[in-house]
């Protein structure tokens, strides 16, 4: 294998990413979750781009559902996640986002995250 065939997967991911990110935009009312998948974990964020913060985040390295994760598949570990997320969401007053996949499929633990999300009372 050599090294363009190693790299190329990565550029085409950015290229997807930002495909994406010229298309949706966040705002306070209907924040953009983006979500990252590591190989172990997944991180999840609302993030109101009119004012560049960051409003909530969760991942399963959060102290609240350490406990709630443990012995759990990755993809349940995402759902569970998900509703964490809502749940701060909620109590934001927030019941509508954009979904930002970050040039990911729309499967296995993204999606889970998601159902996670609409379980939890979030609408997309």
């Amino acid at each position: 294998m050599n090294l363009t065939e190693h790299i190329k997967p990565k550029i085409l991911l950015e290229k997807r990413k930002l495909r994406i990110r010229k298309k949706i935009k966040g705002t306070k009312e209907r924040p953009r979750v983006s979500v990252y998948r590591s190989l172990n974990h997944i991180y999840a964020q609302a993030i109101d781009d009119e004012a560049g913060h960051t409003l909530v985040s969760c991942s399963t390295l959060c102290k609240d559902i350490k406990e709630e994760i443990k012995n759990k598949k990755k993809t349940e570990q995402a759902e569970i996640v998900g509703k964490h997320l809502a749940e701060k969401l909620l109590s934001l007053g927030i019941k509508s986002i954009v979904f930002d996949r970050n040039g990911r499929k729309y499967a296995g633990r993204i999606a889970a995250l998601a159902k996670g999300l609409r379980e939890g009372g979030i609408k997309f």
